[in-house]
């Protein structure tokens, strides 16, 4: 069976709204983290209004928040990868995946940001003051980087030429990782809420670069070529391993510096890339400018 045929008809509306189990459920899981997180986010709000509303400390109830929010970045990098290889990829899907992802990705991030390092109890009030904006910003470009995914991986359009599979823009999982690895950071360093806002008041334009990244149209390795049957060489492995006890023991700051080394990996390849481009055209600039040779 070709690739074509493997693939839904988007032309055929049964075809194209078909629920796939596994993915999808995976999908749901994703919907159901953020959900979850959300009403942590809400409820930590409320302790530090009110302590003793809950058996859990607001700093606790807002940790949990950031593992439901991780455990959504799993999910959401578990549909995808089941859906391909099954050859079970639908419209549906893809649409399924987005709405739970504005959720996870967007709204709880969002809320976390503003309810813990925009606004702190006893932050500054600039904060306070546009602190709803700056959040409201990273939502709206976690929804508009999600509909032009959309747009771009619409089989009803044409493919680009260049076969890149690189995200164009920062993923949306990626920046809600590391809103969320961030929260974790801040509640482990301070000591309860009195020193968080003095740690706060460079994060704002981190956010924004944040927000700014996923509507851009840098590119970021989306790891889709790794599968079951990718081969690796044995350095690298032990790479893999150092890492992932790198993670386990320095939880923080291990998440922190993952996700802010993706988005830096991202910027040093554009960087890169525009380095390149510049040279090519100022080799051809010389080729076409330098004169022709005497005939003899």
């Amino acid at each position: 069976m070709s690739d074509l045929e493997s693939r839904e008809n988007p032309y055929n509306v049964t075809q194209a709204s078909r629920i796939y189990f596994l993915p999808n459920l995976m999908t749901a899981g994703n919907l159901f983290c953020g959900f979850v997180a959300v009403i942590k986010c809400i409820q930590a709000r409320l302790e530090t209004m009110a302590p003793g509303t809950y058996s859990h400390s607001a700093a606790e109830l807002y940790v949990q928040a950031v593992w439901f929010i991780l455990a959504a970045v799993i999910f959401d990098s578990l549909d995808g990868r089941l859906a391909r290889l099954g050859g079970r990829e639908s419209l549906f899907g893809a649409e399924f995946d987005s709405l739970a992802d504005v959720v996870s990705f967007g709204v709880a991030p969002a809320l976390m940001m503003f309810f813990l390092i925009l606004a702190p109890t006893q932050g500054y009030p600039v904060f306070r003051q546009i602190g709803w904006f700056i959040g409201f910003v990273y939502l709206l470009c976690a929804a508009v980087r999600l509909a032009r995914f959309n747009v771009i991986t619409n089989p009803l359009l044409h493919k680009p030429k260049d076969g890149s599979k690189d995200f164009v823009g920062l993923p949306v999982p990626a920046a809600a990782g590391t809103v969320a690895s961030l929260v974790l950071l801040l509640l482990h360093l301070s000591e309860g809420n009195r020193e968080l806002h003095k740690l706060s008041l460079a994060l704002p334009f981190l956010l924004l670069m944040i927000a700014v990244l996923m509507v851009s149209t840098i590119r970021y390795p989306s790891f889709k070529h790794v599968d079951w049957q990718t081969k690796t060489r044995f350095r690298t492995f032990v790479f893999i391993i150092v890492v992932a006890g790198f993670i386990f023991w320095l939880q923080e700051v291990a998440l922190v510096t993952l996700f802010l080394a993706f988005i830096f990996l991202g910027l040093f390849r554009h960087l890169r890339r525009i380095q390149l481009i510049g040279r090519l055209r100022l080799q051809r600039k010389q080729n076409v400018n330098k004169p022709p040779a005497s005939v003899q």
